[in-house]
């Protein structure tokens, strides 16, 4: 499979499951090409948006167990272009 640009917003509202968010996201952080965590402290949730560099099935096995956690939302986009390697 061709590698692609992507990215994952997740919506945090429940804290108790940050926890198992933050071992899942480190499981699959070969995949991570940048992490921005922004804490919406008025609102009461929290945001990390995920810049990604992978395949739609090492993506997915990402997103998929973080939109199983409770109280966690996320929504993940691909880009069509797929990217080469420099180079080639």
């Amino acid at each position: 499979m061709e590698k692609r640009i992507g990215a994952a917003l997740i919506l945090i509202e429940e804290k108790s499951s940050v926890t198992k968010l933050n071992d899942i996201i480190s499981k699959h952080g070969d995949i991570i090409v940048g992490r921005q965590g922004i804490p919406l402290m008025q609102k009461g949730v929290s945001v990390i948006s995920l810049v990604l560099e992978g395949t739609s099935d090492e993506i997915g096995a990402l997103t998929g167990p973080i939109g199983k956690l409770p109280g966690v939302q996320v929504k993940s986009l691909l880009m069509k272009t797929a990217i080469t390697e420099a180079g080639q």
